[in-house]
């Protein structure tokens, strides 16, 4: 859990947030990753490589990726060059490579080639970060967190549950506002929405199940 925020939360952001969570549950029931994965070890290298792509661009190149490095003992042994074709049309593929190879040898190094079921951990694997670390551990291990990503962040600023532009920030208020046991649905239906309803630019408010309290109902937006 993240440290309290710096700012206070909007106004009416209690009163709002159980609607926010009751929206979902009725749009969304089945919330869950859309990332393809079998093992925390894909897992883990889908989200790295999720980062400024898309989870379609992600799951199109993972298959042929897993069949030739299947695990993290097969994955350090590679060079950056080996895994760059496989991942080419994913953006920033050549940092990502080197990624992918750097904490394959670490989880070989110091985790017997497994991922661990420890946050600081996680975070501190080559490529990896805050927002990796609770994709992973809530979806791979149940791990209670919210990953804040840009349609988390988005919206949560939107529905004025957050002031924060910060993801750790944005992480802290909507812990303190929902249930821990919704955590990761919360996070799960939050992307769903934005990527569906609430879109960065022209959000589809006469669509959207939160137009009666949704603060923001009917304004332009230009976020990204």
């Amino acid at each position: 859990m993240t440290s309290s925020s710096a700012a206070p939360l909007p106004r009416g952001a209690k009163t709002r947030a159980p609607k926010v969570l009751a929206s979902l549950q009725t749009l969304y029931p089945d919330a869950a990753c859309e990332l393809d994965f079998r093992t925390p070890f894909e897992l883990l290298v889908a989200t790295v490589l999720s980062a400024q792509a898309t989870d379609v661009s992600v799951n199109a190149a993972t298959p042929a990726l897993f069949a030739a490095y299947p695990d993290a003992f097969a994955l350090a042994q590679a060079e950056p060059q080996d895994i760059e074709p496989y991942i080419r049309r994913i953006g920033l593929y050549r940092a990502k490579a080197k990624n992918l190879v750097g904490l394959a040898k670490k989880l070989v190094e110091l985790h017997d080639g497994q991922v661990p079921n420890d946050f600081d951990a996680v975070v501190a694997l080559p490529g990896a970060g805050r927002k990796t670390a609770n994709v992973v551990l809530s979806n791979a291990y149940g791990y209670p967190a919210i990953a804040v990503d840009t349609h988390v962040g988005r919206l949560a600023r939107r529905l004025a549950l957050s002031v924060q532009t910060n993801p750790d920030r944005v992480e802290a208020d909507l812990e303190s506002l929902f249930p821990k046991d919704r955590w990761v649905f919360l996070h799960h239906g939050l992307i769903l929405h934005g990527r569906r309803v609430c879109f960065a630019r022209r959000p589809d408010c006469p669509a959207c199940l939160m137009n009666t309290f949704c603060p923001k109902v009917g304004v332009e937006y230009a976020e990204g």
